[in-house]
């Protein structure tokens, strides 16, 4: 249509939309995903189910706020989702992921400007991994993610957000398990996390972001964020 978006490009927000595309991005930089496929028909996602092995998070591609997601642990399970799904979301493509049973979820959000990124905010879930971030409770800082595990974080967010090319916010949430960090989903754009963080920290985020959309650089700003204990 010829339509200027400022911030981040179409392509960058399709690839990290696109499961397949964006998997390949991850084993590019050597970053851990989960055992994924997709399927198209139920019959597809229950033979995915036998390479992946059960417990399995299903869900449809390209939604937003974690729609028609579920944890399944059998073909039971598996077959009534699927065609629930493909009843209410016709044509759409099915994720199948391998649920990491027992991980932490954490996430983090982000300005990047292309080239440099500053880390706005680290949480970590009180809930299991899997419950969506809308209906899970997030804490900043974290209260339980050793040293090891955070510089993993930080390495992947800034890893990922660079090579989506993010001009602006990215949201990207992660499961750890055994010391090391998954990445679950990376969202080049404003989370509902940014205000919770702009206001725990006493920083006018969505200000600086807008700002690097419109074409200036993480490093034109001195962030000071100020808290005292857990928000």
């Amino acid at each position: 249509w010829g339509v200027k978006i400022l911030g981040t490009s179409f392509e960058a927000l399709d690839l990290a939309e696109d499961r397949g595309r964006f998997s390949e991005l991850l084993t590019e930089l050597n970053i851990p995903f989960p055992k994924f496929g997709v399927a198209t028909t139920a019959d597809e996602a229950s033979k995915l189910a036998d390479e992946l092995d059960f417990p399995l998070l299903v869900r449809p591609s390209y939604v937003l706020g974690g729609q028609g997601m579920k944890i399944v642990i059998n073909k039971k399970e598996l077959e009534t989702h699927v065609i629930d799904l493909l009843k209410s979301i016709p044509g759409n493509k099915l994720l199948l992921d391998h649920y990491l049973a027992g991980a932490i979820e954490a996430e983090a959000d982000a300005i990047c400007d292309g080239e440099n990124v500053y880390i706005i905010g680290i949480m970590e879930h009180i809930e299991p991994c899997g419950v969506h971030s809308g209906d899970s409770n997030a804490t900043l800082p974290p209260f339980n993610l050793g040293e090891f595990v955070l510089q993993q974080i930080k390495d992947h967010t800034k890893k990922i957000a660079v090579a989506l090319k993010t001009k602006g916010l990215i949201n990207i949430q992660f499961a750890v398990k055994d010391d090391t960090v998954y990445i679950i989903e990376a969202n080049p754009r404003a989370s509902r996390t940014v205000p919770f963080i702009a206001k725990a920290y006493g920083e006018p985020y969505v200000n600086y972001a807008t700002k690097v959309m419109l074409g200036a650089k993480v490093t034109d700003f001195t962030f000071n964020p100020q808290l005292k204990g857990y928000a």
